[in-house]
């Protein structure tokens, strides 16, 4: 009879300690023991317990294949718990046979209700390095348990496919928030409606009575980016920057020939311009660059309050002056048919004739941001990669141990979206100029056109011509952190995969990317996007893309919505008058006229300030506490990387000092390694 040391650690969360009790089973290549029982006087398996226990094996089951975790309940009734079914979350066992060295056991599950869990050593393996039937059979087993645990759903016609759970209520605790993080979330929400309800702006319907009569929004929250805001929304530079290093900075292309349906002329933007050039001769010199919402060409409008909205598919123009001047604007087109009912607006306009020019431009920038950028690309796509790599790699798999972190609560977040804010009668139905029914057309039609190459950075800024503008942040911390990542996952790649044939031979990856490529991307060729990889570059390229899509692009698109419209002209969600077909008609009322009302501004920046910052137990980009990998050379990767981030933000910062608007959307302390908010 050999006796074994077990040490168990528990998780240190709120709930995740349990009365039930605990055994194990050794399982090797000659049998398995009965359930061993995990035992000493007093309690054990309480939150944030390491523990030590002795075991007896009755029998010689040979070399060690698996630890079977066994859960069952007390027979005597136990005391009412935090969580419900007395869940434990369970980190990690270590056994230590009577000779040999400790065997780490990863786990860092919840177990509910009774039941048992095989886990398996440490050390990741891809599936043809389990040459054993019993490890074989295993993966099968514990891949068979997760696609029937999570199952895809069409949500909407055309949009990628997502997990089939109506509510959050219904989510296993593996994917759901904690309960820290629950509750943090939805005090910020019954904070923030009590108190604009309290200031008698969110049930009132009416229009706002002046800019002025606005920054009463600012004693609901203010940041330091969103009082720059303030101070500077009317001017163009701030305008054509946010095109770069603002919420949605992934639109602006270099313009090398003008579109037929934008015909600016040579004596429209002289007065930008100056003497002695062109139009053409800027176009050659690359210094014009263009930003086109024709995707929301004819899309469906809302109603707000019982009043029908507008929407906009304007074009605008952009100079980049030289020397590394600022970038300006030299025209916008508020229509993708031009004519007299849509005439080209001009910095040289009167005063309120351009900035409504410039405010539908913004307003357009919401809708596109909101539906496309943000929905579509930064939740909706991850969701995709979670759900695939839960239902395809098993947790010994080196690729499941890279992605698991990069998936923390997407799936929640996601529920809870299309809960509280995509569901009808709920924010994007109540106070957005298109609605739900936009935001679907929108990303129906986004889906259509989408390729790979928009979700890998280095290929995005090439295709786009935007390598050399100046001032640009997001693709200069945007390019250091890819490169970071890239470097990583390499890494990572190459500990496991020797060979160009390994990828090939890996079924288990191949199935991982034929549901992205199926579930995600509904089976369209014509996006670009991999169905099958057949070389380490090709998969070192395509996880890098994975990771860089569930943290920092999202942070980017995500961290500074509150900054952008909490001073509501600058971003507004709908229009509440058609865009103007003339020139000199506007004055301050009509501009006023033309905003969203009270109780759709509040009801959005209470929206936006919720999404805009997590709401506690947050896991920085690079951050790893639950330890997957167990061998040094992953562990050794995953330092390096920590280093390059840190490397990183201490050149950001040191940038940022020097800018009167600091760019901090892609400083990697502040970007959460997953989708979660």
């Amino acid at each position: 009879m050999a006796e074994f040391s077990v040490t168990v650690s528990t998780g240190e969360a709120i709930g995740a300690g349990t009365w039930n009790k605990i055994a194990v089973s050794l399982v090797g290549t000659r049998g398995e023991t009965p359930p061993l029982r995990l035992d000493h006087p007093g309690k054990e398996f309480s939150a944030g317990a390491v523990e030590d226990f002795q075991v007896a094996s009755p029998q010689d089951v040979g070399p060690l294949l698996l630890l079977r975790v066994h859960k069952a309940p007390l027979l005597l009734p136990a005391p009412v718990g935090p969580v419900a079914r007395d869940a434990w979350f369970c980190r990690w066992f270590q056994l230590t046979p009577p000779q040999g060295a400790p065997l780490r056991f990863p786990c860092y599950q919840w177990l509910e209700g009774a039941g048992s869990l095989a886990l398996r050593a440490g050390a990741a393996k891809v599936p043809w390095a389990d040459d054993h039937p019993i490890l074989q059979q295993q993966r099968q087993d514990e891949l068979k348990a997760r696609q029937d645990s999570y199952h895809w759903k069409t949500y909407s016609p055309g949009w990628p496919h997502c997990l089939d759970e109506k509510s959050v209520k219904d989510l296993d605790l593996n994917i759901k928030y904690s309960v820290m993080k629950n509750s943090c979330f939805y005090l910020k929400v019954s904070s923030a409606i009590t108190e604009l309800k309290l200031k008698g702006l969110l049930d009132r319907k009416g229009p706002w009575k002046s800019l002025n009569e606005m920054k009463r929004m600012f004693n609901f929250r203010k940041t330091p980016a969103a009082e720059y805001t303030l101070e500077h929304w009317q001017e163009d530079t701030f305008f054509a920057s946010q095109f770069l290093n603002g919420l949605n900075p992934v639109l602006i292309r270099r313009c090398g020939h003008l579109p037929e349906n934008f015909p600016v002329t040579d004596d429209m933007v002289a007065p930008v311009l100056g003497p002695g050039t062109s139009l053409q001769a800027e176009l050659e010199r690359g210094s014009l660059f263009l930003v086109d919402h024709g995707i929301l060409c004819g899309v469906r409008t809302n109603l707000i309050n019982g009043k029908p909205q507008f929407s906009a598919a304007p074009m605008t123009l952009l100079y980049q002056s030289p020397g590394g001047g600022p970038l300006l604007p030299l025209a916008i087109q508020l229509s993708q048919t031009p004519g007299p009912a849509s005439p080209i607006f001009l910095p040289s306009d009167n005063k309120w004739d351009w900035l409504l020019a410039k405010t539908w431009v913004r307003n357009a920038e919401f809708s596109v941001h909101e539906a496309v950028t943000h929905l579509l690309h930064a939740h909706l796509l991850p969701e995709v990669f979670t759900m695939a790599t839960l239902r395809q790699l098993p947790h010994c798999h080196p690729l499941f141990k890279l992605l698991i972190p990069h998936t923390r609560y997407t799936l929640h977040i996601n529920t809870l979206a299309r809960e509280l804010l995509i569901a009808p009668g709920q924010v994007v139905d109540r106070s957005t100029g298109i609605g739900i029914g936009g935001f679907s057309e929108l990303i129906q039609r986004n889906m259509e056109q989408l390729n790979y190459s928009v979700l890998c950075l280095p290929e995005d800024i090439q295709a786009r011509g935007v390598k050399d503008i100046p001032n640009y942040y997001y693709r200069d911390d945007g390019l250091k952190i890819w490169g970071a990542v890239e470097s990583f996952v390499s890494e990572i790649i190459n500990i496991y995969y020797p060979s160009d044939a390994s990828v090939c031979e890996d079924g288990e990856l191949q199935a991982w990317v034929w549901e992205i490529f199926s579930e995600g991307f509904l089976g369209r060729e014509s996006s670009g996007m991999p169905f099958s990889l057949e070389t380490r570059e090709a998969l070192v390229q395509y996880v890098t893309m994975v990771i860089f899509n569930c943290s920092a692009k999202h942070y980017a698109v995500s961290a500074g919505q509150f900054d952008s419209c909490v001073w509501m002209p600058n971003l507004p969600a709908s229009m509440q008058l058609p865009p103007p077909t003339s020139k000199g008609q506007t004055r301050p009322e009509r501009f006023l006229a033309t905003l969203p009302p009270v109780n759709a501004t509040c009801d959005i920046i209470v929206a936006l300030w919720l999404l805009s910052k997590e709401p506690g137990d947050q896991r920085p980009l690079g951050t790893y506490p639950e330890e997957h990998f167990t061998e040094e050379a992953p562990q050794q990767s995953i330092a390096t990387f920590q280093s390059r981030l840190t490397q990183i933000s201490k050149e950001i910062r040191e940038r940022n000092q020097e800018l009167a608007l600091p760019y901090t959307y892609l400083d990697p302390p502040l970007i959460e390694n997953s989708v979660s908010i």
